[in-house]
């Protein structure tokens, strides 16, 4: 099996765009919005000069705000990994991105709804609105796919593209399936990652309907007390991967080494998470002297994660991406990633477990050791 290496990070969140902005931030406290959607905070994207990873008006235009986001870090990826210039390295790299179903055009709900209640027939009136108003083109724009569409546009990437879909979990799986794929010889290059858009009164209404959201000022991921609950992020991140021969063949500097990945699926019993953890450090062999932890902040779920790892890494320093960037859903788990290559490219750490546990299913764990 070939090892596996980081060559390239981009990543943009309320913290603002790049790796060192984020490392900075995690000593600091994040961005937060209190009022556009209050009761619920929710973490901001910092302002991004779009031009410069997004060139053409007209591709800014036809994209939703996460497929912004997304392209914008894909390009800082590349260029963190010298690779944004090289066409015929883009042609041979695979794209596997995380991503949600898309944004919705929730004025045009809205009018829909307002419309039907004074309809003199309901039916007819849905119809003819859902054929009038959305449009094929806005339809369109909603996909999943999209993104990865948009960076093939964009920035190149054309070797063949994968997007997953379910959360957080989607995240650590991309990464996971790309990991295999270089280790095994399939392919020599991925660029992988993922994006959120937090700032949407859609999605903090459904994630509210679930009760996981938190509704009080800022609190740290950790004490959120017995109610918990997530403050949402707007962020995306993504990875360029590789394995170590074709990086030393291309004269690539490796950030870090992707020493192994893990996932599960518990039943969420009480107990359930904690003990999720526990069997996935261990198939990793994770003796980390840093812990980059995605918890959410929903209560349950995150005592249990805090418990394990107490466990699992007595000693260790540990941070929480919600405490840098937010919760970003799909983007999480590669930012963890993200911001634990960047630890130990500068040398502040030597081992790291990045965890992922899905504010409803699905478990993660992800290890990084110095390349």
């Amino acid at each position: 099996m070939r090892d596996v290496v980081i060559t390239g990070i981009g990543i943009v969140s309320c913290a603002g765009e790049g790796l060192d902005v984020h490392l900075s931030a995690l000593s600091g406290t994040p961005n937060t919005d209190s009022e556009t959607f209050a009761p619920f905070p929710v973490h901001p994207v910092a302002a991004l000069e779009w031009d410069r990873q997004i060139p053409k008006k007209s591709d800014q235009r036809q994209m939703e705000a996460w497929q912004k986001l997304g392209c914008y870090a894909a390009g800082l990826a590349l260029d963190s990994a010298g690779a944004k210039e090289d066409a015929d390295l883009k042609g041979r790299m695979q794209l596997i991105v995380s991503a949600g179903g898309g944004e919705r055009d929730y004025a045009v709900d809205g009018q829909i709804l307002t419309g039907l209640r004074g309809a003199e027939n309901p039916g007819v009136f849905l119809n003819e609105r859902l054929m009038g108003d959305l449009r094929p083109t806005l339809f369109l724009a909603q996909l999943s796919n999209l993104l990865a569409g948009n960076i093939s546009i964009v920035h190149g990437v054309t070797g063949g593209s994968r997007t997953f879909m379910g959360e957080e979990s989607s995240g650590v799986d991309a990464i996971r399936i790309a990991k295999e794929r270089i280790a095994s010889g399939q392919d020599d290059i991925f660029l992988v990652g993922g994006a959120y858009n937090a700032e949407r009164p859609d999605v903090l209404l459904i994630y509210e309907m679930g009760s996981f959201l938190w509704k009080k000022p800022y609190a740290p991921v950790w004490s959120r007390g017995p109610e918990g609950g997530m403050i949402l992020g707007s962020a995306a991140c993504f990875l360029v991967l590789e394995s170590r021969e074709h990086a030393e063949k291309r004269g690539a500097k490796p950030l870090a080494a992707l020493a192994g990945i893990a996932s599960d699926r518990s039943r969420r019993e009480p107990g359930s998470v904690e003990q999720s953890l526990h069997n996935l450090s261990k198939q990793l062999g994770a003796k980390p002297d840093v812990v980059i932890s995605g918890a959410t902040g929903v209560k349950g779920i995150t005592e249990e994660e805090q418990a394990a790892l107490k466990d699992i890494a007595p000693g260790a320093a540990v941070h929480a991406t919600g405490d840098v960037i937010g919760h970003a859903m799909e983007a999480q788990a590669p930012a963890g990633v993200a911001l634990a290559a960047g630890l130990i490219a500068t040398g502040k750490a030597s081992d790291a477990l990045v965890t992922s546990v899905g504010h409803w299913r699905g478990e993660g764990a992800l290890r990084v050791t110095k390349a």
